[in-house]
């Protein structure tokens, strides 16, 4: 899982280079595509459950697997780009939500939110502790800040599958009591609207999520090793934004 974890940041690193106003989403597939086989690794995404494509590329109002194509990212944008790789059998998952040259005053604060939502989650992790403090933690921070947290789709275990329990929501469920125990592997990927927590399925391709509202989503995305210690995250990249970072 660490393995699986390094390279799937470097292959961050290595698209964020890219992300520009002018580049359509298809090219940044290919790039995802061409740069991970000609390592000897598996995009997990390409054919999931008849996905088309090797990455998910989630363009302002799109909260989730939005599919690459003739889009062209303009100045103002806001996309997520969530990678998913297999190396020697062992996936690993995470994203990030890029600005795409000047951004409005409401999208670099909501793209602050979800990036500030996804590490008070992980500092909420300690063995033992309560899969509920996770989406307790988001969802404060987000409510505090005028945003909504999607309650639709969540975070997951992960190893030798891509999805596999534990289920880890970023808001607190009643009665959810279940504990993390050293050793289990999952994603803490918050999604945060600007508007309304809702979304809507896109029947026209069968994946696209979008807001309700037509308002902005943002997402950030790692894969976490509990330990005895407490989390370690396995999707750190080098050049990407870090914990504390200011957009």
């Amino acid at each position: 899982m660490r393995r699986a974890g390094r390279f799937n940041a470097q292959l961050m690193d290595f698209v964020r280079q890219h992300v520009r106003p002018g580049i359509t989403t298809e090219e940044i597939d290919r790039l995802v595509y061409e740069y991970t086989v000609d390592h000897g690794h598996r995009p997990a995404c390409l054919g999931y459950r008849g996905f088309p494509k090797s990455c998910c590329t989630s363009v302002n109002e799109v909260v989730c697997h939005g599919i690459p194509g003739p889009y062209v990212l303009r100045e103002g944008d806001i996309i997520n780009i969530d990678l998913t790789t297999i190396v020697d059998g062992w996936y690993a998952d995470q994203s990030e939500t890029f600005l795409v040259g000047e951004v409005s005053e409401e999208a670099r604060r909501l793209v602050q939110c979800a990036f500030d939502c996804m590490w008070l989650g992980i500092e909420a992790c300690r063995p033992g502790g309560r899969i509920n403090d996770i989406g307790r933690a988001i969802q404060q921070h987000a409510q505090s800040q005028g945003f909504a947290v999607v309650q639709e789709y969540q975070g997951h275990g992960i190893g030798r599958q891509f999805h596999q329990p534990p289920d880890i929501p970023h808001f607190p469920r009643p009665r959810n009591t279940e504990r993390l125990e050293p050793g289990v592997c999952f994603t803490i990927e918050p999604m945060i609207n600007a508007g309304d927590w809702r979304t809507w399925l896109d029947r026209r391709d069968g994946w696209t999520v979008r807001t309700v509202d037509g308002k902005l989503s943002a997402q950030f995305e790692h894969t976490i090793l509990l330990t005895e210690e407490g989390p370690e995250v396995l999707t750190l990249t080098q050049h990407g934004p870090q914990k504390g970072h200011r957009f």
